[in-house]
């Protein structure tokens, strides 16, 4: 008979999570993980099949209880600038309020740093991640500029010029203002906060025009 497991995937993941969150991937180590997970290195193995395994549940539980509930706030406002600004502003109030942004910043930013920067995997998981912010950003600065067309897609030709080249150019920038503030709440909070809430002042659609 099958043993039953005695713990929940769900707070293990999430314990896993803040762990990887505030040491990056190379610097976490095994004793650290099941010292926030309570479950010895043979209870891991068996659930996640290794710490690597253990980290890619991480980044999934990262992106669908951190990341994307922040973006679909952003796909639902009916004004794509309203959305934005409310978007950086609720991240530099999570760093401000001492939110687990503050200390941790962003986790696939922190994995990136070191060895693991050099994996193939994890490199694979932060352009994933910045190609989903990215795309999430533009479609919310073209819906303001374009309300037919909402899909945010970037041109392909890099030295395309218009609205739409702006509107890639303008996501960009606010990934890189972002990317600037997370990393800077590991350092110096204010000054990280008020990165993000100058990202929240080039969210307007006139700039675009």
């Amino acid at each position: 008979m099958a043993r039953t497991r005695a713990f929940d995937t769900d707070d293990v993941v999430q314990a896993a999570r803040d762990v990887f969150w505030t040491l990056g991937y190379d610097a976490a180590s095994m004793p650290d993980l099941e010292r926030a997970t309570g479950l010895g290195r043979s209870s891991l193995y068996n659930a996640f099949g290794s710490k690597r395994g253990l980290f890619d549940v991480a980044v999934q539980s990262y992106l669908d209880e951190v990341v994307r509930p922040r973006l679909a706030d952003v796909a639902a406002a009916s004004c794509g600038a309203d959305g934005l600004r409310g978007y950086f502003e609720s991240i530099a109030e999570a760093i401000a309020d001492g939110g687990a942004e503050r200390q941790r910043g962003c986790l696939l930013l922190t994995a990136s740093t070191g060895r693991s920067g050099q994996d193939g995997e994890v490199r694979a998981a932060v352009e994933a991640y910045r190609e989903e912010v990215t795309s999430a950003f533009a479609a919310a600065l073209q819906r303001d500029l374009d309300p037919e067309r909402s899909d945010g897609a970037a041109p392909q030709d890099c030295a395309a010029t218009g609205p739409e080249a702006r509107v890639a150019d303008r996501a960009r920038l606010l990934f890189a203002l972002l990317t600037a503030g997370m990393t800077l709440a590991r350092i110096n909070t204010r000054e990280a906060v008020a990165t993000l809430r100058q990202a929240a002042g080039f969210t307007g659609p006139l700039a675009l025009r």
